[in-house]
């Protein structure tokens, strides 16, 4: 089923308006900073974050230049934030493209995110919307500190899965449940609609991140990284973690001590990673994300009466746990 036309079918003109602001953000007639902003608008990406804003908007009333100028505020926000973690992580690769600093510098990446992140301030500025500019400034917020939890994590012999759902919490959680709330408020939706949005988005970005999780323990060039790579930075996900959790293993947790410590070799990462597959990680976390999915539904159900956007959030909700880049 082609999910991302009907996620797009009600926002299509809306959609295109968002697309030719982001792209107008990330102009700039000066060389290096031109180039360097050319090269992240090549990544165009699906357009998840805005679309589900957009649909929101839509949902609960009717899209305007506060919902766009929010939408590329966030888009931008998100889009700083990840330049700046391919640094923290000196990752070479977002997505199967060469990441800013490793095509330029760090030096550069750094800059350029700095850049990106004053752009994004601008047009949430231009929303003149309080509630809005508090939302995504504490969404700034609240990425950094999930960044330093992770870090903390790391550094942490506990095996904990409340622990990863907080990290998510503080990361694609927060950054999806806020482009459901900006998307309600900016026009002007009701208390709680905007609530109910807000656990709509939580659920998807935790779903979200589980999915990306588990493309982790499979090697494939579209999505861009290779097998093990997030064991590679240190980080247990929820299939090892289930497996280590529910099996009782002293060589796997041996070795779950050694990713923490940065000490683990590739051929180690391989026997984790056949682990948490031959022990029921990988099924647990579909099953995880399917009951995050059976309360996204309610939503739908309870809160979206619009026929064409029912089928878009819908297939937005389908498209988020069967997607495979």
């Amino acid at each position: 089923m082609d999910y991302l036309s009907l996620i797009k079918k009600p926002i299509v003109t809306e959609l295109a308006e968002f697309v030719s602001l982001f792209e107008s953000a990330l102009t700039h007639s000066d060389g290096l900073l031109g180039q360097a902003l050319a090269h992240i608008r090549q990544r165009g990406g699906k357009r998840m974050r805005p679309m589900l804003m957009l649909l929101m908007a839509k949902n609960f009333g009717k899209v305007s230049q506060v919902t766009q100028h929010a939408a590329v505020g966030l888009e931008l926000l998100h889009t700083a934030s990840l330049i700046h973690d391919d640094v923290v992580d000196e990752s070479s690769q977002r997505r199967g493209q060469a990441s800013v600093n490793a095509t330029y510098d760090n030096k550069v990446a750094v800059l350029v995110g700095d850049y990106v992140l004053s752009t994004a301030l601008l047009h949430v500025a231009f929303t003149k919307n309080d509630a809005i500019v508090r939302n995504l400034a504490e969404l700034g917020r609240s990425l950094s500190n999930g960044e330093i939890l992770q870090l903390t994590n790391i550094q942490n012999s506990v095996i904990s899965e409340d622990v990863y759902y907080e990290v998510i919490g503080q990361k694609t959680a927060a950054l999806f449940e806020s482009c459901a709330v900006v998307g309600a408020i900016s026009v002007g939706a009701s208390e709680e609609n905007i609530e109910a949005a807000r656990k709509f988005g939580r659920f998807i970005g935790i779903i979200f991140q589980i999915r990306d999780d588990i493309f982790d323990y499979y090697d494939s060039k579209e999505i861009g990284k290779p097998t093990g790579n997030d064991m590679l930075e240190g980080k247990l996900t929820l299939p090892v973690i289930h497996a280590l959790l529910t099996h009782s293993d002293e060589r796997m947790k041996h070795l779950a001590d050694k990713v923490k410590s940065g000490t683990v070799s590739q051929q180690e990462i391989a026997e984790l990673v056949a682990y948490a597959k031959t022990h029921g990680g990988i099924e647990y976390a579909e099953q995880r994300m399917e009951q995050f999915a059976a309360e996204a539904r309610l939503f739908i159900d309870q809160y979206v009466t619009d026929e064409n956007l029912k089928n878009a959030f819908h297939a937005y909700l389908d498209f988020v746990i069967q997607r495979r880049n």
